[in-house]
């Protein structure tokens, strides 16, 4: 068993499917939702920055999500097409100490700037008059640095903490990419340790987050409710929806993938369940957060004509 802990230098990630038709086809239907989802994201990132109107703390917190959705998705769909496509399992120690740590700092960086963006919705609705003094840029630049940095500290822990283990009664992952609770279950050595960590830091960085914009959505709509305009109360609701569906998508799946005991969970099931929390959001959040908002749609139209009239010019 020593011996064999001390070989292991590589895992063997767990494939869809091992007909060689059905791997071409999975490298292909990842493809084409990693390409909508990163044109989609990086559109979002365009529009914001190059149409001036939209330079609101509103929509640079958009735009920073949309940047850390497209950075989510390319740390796990382009190297499971490719391994798809080529049959190609195997992934290095050193691979898979980076995926978890990258994945993990951008799921907390994703669910921390979906807390800030429901503040960002409670100060404009709740305090109009106030806005600009309480959300100036200053403010949602610091409410970004401190999500990235306290992700990379978060990350940095769990990361490490997860590669003290040993391996050594297997070395094959129930995952198309690494994550932790997949490796807690193929680890020879205690774990009680790591999953009382994990559970004990996600039930507090997850509860804080939802228990803040659980609150901040029950001072928005309380107050919503007051207006006197039908349409205003749409309005409002309108720029509120979309940010409850991605939150409520993400929240649910990640939490259970990551709360539930090692041994209760399937391997079908926990891929299904990985595919909700790290692909769909990422993908969704474009299409939520741009078909719904006139001002984003109007910019594109904005931006296409430019090109257009540019194009044309002599």
């Amino acid at each position: 068993m020593s011996n064999f802990t001390t070989s292991v230098t590589e895992f063997l990630l767990m494939g869809f499917s091992d007909i060689r038709e059905l791997q071409i086809l999975y490298s292909l239907l990842f493809f084409l939702i990693y390409s909508a989802g990163l044109m989609g994201n990086l559109l979002i990132v365009i529009i914001t920055t190059m149409d001036r109107r939209l330079h609101t703390p509103m929509y640079f917190f958009l735009r920073n999500l949309s940047i850390v959705d497209a950075c989510f998705i390319s740390i796990t769909i382009p190297p499971a097409s490719i391994n798809f496509l080529v049959n190609n399992r195997e992934i290095s120690i050193t691979g898979c100490a980076t995926q978890i740590f990258l994945m993990i700092v951008m799921a907390y960086a994703e669910f921390t700037l979906l807390t800030v963006m429901a503040r960002d919705r409670y100060v404009a609705i709740c305090h109009p008059l106030h806005y600009p003094m309480i959300m100036n840029p200053r403010v949602c630049m610091q409410m970004t640095l401190t999500c990235m940095f306290t992700g990379l500290l978060y990350a940095g822990f769990h990361t490490g903490l997860t590669f003290q283990l040993s391996f050594c009664q297997s070395n094959v992952i129930n995952q198309f990419f690494c994550d932790i609770p997949s490796l807690l279950k193929i680890s020879c050595s205690e774990t009680f340790s790591n999953t009382l960590s994990l559970l004990v830091s996600a039930v507090v960085v997850g509860a804080g987050c939802f228990t803040f914009i659980t609150a901040s959505y029950i001072r928005i709509f309380s107050t919503v409710l007051k207006f006197p305009v039908k349409e205003d109360q749409r309005k409002a609701f309108s720029t509120c929806v979309p940010h409850i569906l991605v939150v409520s998508l993400f929240l649910i799946s990640g939490n259970y993938a990551y709360l539930q005991p090692p041994s209760d969970s399937g391997s079908f099931k926990d891929i299904i369940l990985s595919i909700f929390y790290s692909i769909i959001p990422p993908f969704l959040n474009p299409i939520i957060y741009s078909l719904r908002n006139k001002q984003i749609k109007e910019a594109v139209r904005v931006v296409m004509r430019r090109k257009v009239l540019l194009r044309n010019k002599p």
